[in-house]
């Protein structure tokens, strides 16, 4: 029996167990062929309650539990991610629509997010402060109870467990509604791993669900934190629902980040990185390069060879053929892409390559010739489309590059190191690359955006992950009752 036998939890939700759902059921389906390949218990909102009260009770033993035993947990959980990341990424591929490689970054990080909050488990959550008083006075982390964590399809293993991890680590319990797009690689697998992995009961509750069970997740009195990783639109839904319950939501959201090739990049390094950051995962990315912003000098030759290699990339099925880009999620994405590309052709933008799809499989596109308002270049298309625009000097790519509600990525290529840190200093943005494409990311490293993309409550890291999902308590220690004029 694999790791994800389906015989394990057919038709089920994880809550304390492989329970039945009273939401019902649903179909999991390739996007690639249609084919129901499984299916997924569906939670409503008396499922979440029932989940959050029942993490709330585990989670005070958890928490009291000695720091070698949380971190034993999250080593086996890292351990069984690598062991069996073959069956898992098979699950990516086919349900979340990933070629190989990504599906093999997915588990490998999803390794190294459990690797790295075990360590985390022993670090040092206080310190000590001055007092006026005679007497020792600390400020000390304490978990924060339950952590309610959403999170999307797109990166459905990495965006759930760069939560779940931490928070775990940290002596929290987690209920955890993935996308029920992807519900089994992006859900099944976690509780399936921490299961092995002997995470006691009611620790971890994974609830599949639809907008009223994540309203639900957010508005339970149990929990605490809300750690959402989603759109810009669903972001602000889930960060006004948290203030009225005067909750701390952190929110990572939508991007439309831009590349800047400046006039001395080499233009064949420069035309590999701008493929890579937009076509990566059919464009399905929060970081995904968005907007090309390439120096008058070579835009023209750019968007030459970015299209030449667009029309060369294989698109298909990546459970059955080597290909580049695999499906869209769905008709719904799929139409929302093309409907951008259509408006920017009308508005006066030339297609250098691609803007066609056949079923859910869109090919790779170059957008040339666009205008700043061009609808494809303005919002964030979450698909495979790459708009270039030329700049003539540093000022106007500053400006071109800040003329966004979003802050999330930004990558800028170029021989003089010195020159990009400079000009980074002048774009609002949560994360910089130099002489890199716009999507990366690392376990160890804090991630969040500015402005739209999110509200800057980062986690990643030991220090942003401790700040996420611990409270600070203030506690004063003196030898002798303060006796008091009256």
């Amino acid at each position: 029996m694999t790791l994800l036998d389906t015989a394990t939890w057919q038709g089920m939700l994880y809550s304390d167990g492989w329970v039945q759902a009273a939401g019902g059921t649903r179909a999991v389906l390739s996007p690639a062929s249609r084919e129901e390949i499984g299916r997924i218990g569906v939670a409503n909102a008396d499922d979440v309650a029932r989940a959050c009260g029942r993490a709330a009770e585990a989670q005070r033993a958890w928490a009291a539990t000695s720091y070698l035993e949380r971190a034993a947990v999250l080593r086996r959980a890292g351990q069984l991610f690598a062991q069996h990341a073959a069956g898992i990424g098979d699950w990516l591929v086919r349900e979340a629509g990933s070629i190989p490689p990504k599906a093999g970054v997915e588990t490998d990080t999803a390794a190294q997010e459990c690797y790295e909050a075990a360590a985390l488990a022993s670090r040092p959550l206080g310190e000590i402060l001055a007092s006026a008083q005679p007497r020792l006075s600390l400020a000390r982390r304490l978990p924060v109870g339950v952590v309610g964590v959403i999170a999307p399809f797109n990166f459905p293993l990495v965006l759930a467990i760069r939560s779940v991890a931490p928070a775990l680590a940290l002596g929290n319990a987690v209920v955890l509604k993935p996308d029920a797009r992807t519900a089994v690689s992006g859900g099944v697998s976690i509780a399936r791993v921490f299961e092995e992995a002997g995470l006691p009961a009611g620790l971890l509750h994974v609830l599949p669900g639809a907008a009223d069970a994540g309203e639900a997740l957010v508005a339970d009195p149990h929990v605490r934190v809300v750690s959402f990783t989603g759109s810009t639109a669903a972001g602000r839904r889930v960060g006004e629902a948290a203030a009225r319950h005067l909750k701390r939501a952190h929110l990572e959201l939508g991007g439309n980040s831009a590349l800047i090739v400046l006039d001395d990049a080499d233009l064949g390094l420069a035309v590999s990185a701008g493929a890579w950051g937009s076509f990566l995962h059919q464009g399905q990315i929060c970081m995904t390069t968005g907007r090309h912003l390439v120096h008058e000098s070579l835009a023209r030759r750019y968007v030459e060879q970015l299209a030449e290699k667009a029309d060369q990339l294989p698109v298909g099925d990546p459970a059955k053929e080597q290909v580049a880009l695999g499906p869209i999620i769905d008709e719904r994405q799929r139409d929302k892409i093309h409907t951008l590309v259509t408006a920017s052709v009308e508005a006066g933008a030339r297609l250098a390559a691609g803007g066609r799809y056949d079923g859910l499989f869109y090919r790779p596109t170059v957008l040339a010739d666009v205008a700043p308002d061009s609808p494809a270049y303005a919002q964030e298309v979450f698909g495979p489309v790459a708009p270039v625009l030329s700049f003539s000097d540093l000022d106007e790519a500053a400006t071109l590059a800040g003329q966004t509600e979003y802050g999330l990525s930004l990558g800028i290529l170029s021989r003089d190191v010195t020159k990009a840190m400079a000009l980074a200093e002048r774009i609002p943005s949560g994360i910089v690359h130099i002489n890199d494409q716009t999507v990366g990311d690392e376990a160890v490293a804090p991630f969040g955006g500015v402005r739209a993309s999110g509200t800057g409550s980062r986690f990643g890291g030991a220090a942003a992950n401790i700040e996420a999902f611990t409270e600070t308590q203030w506690l004063t220690v003196q030898g002798h009752v303060t006796r008091y004029p009256f």
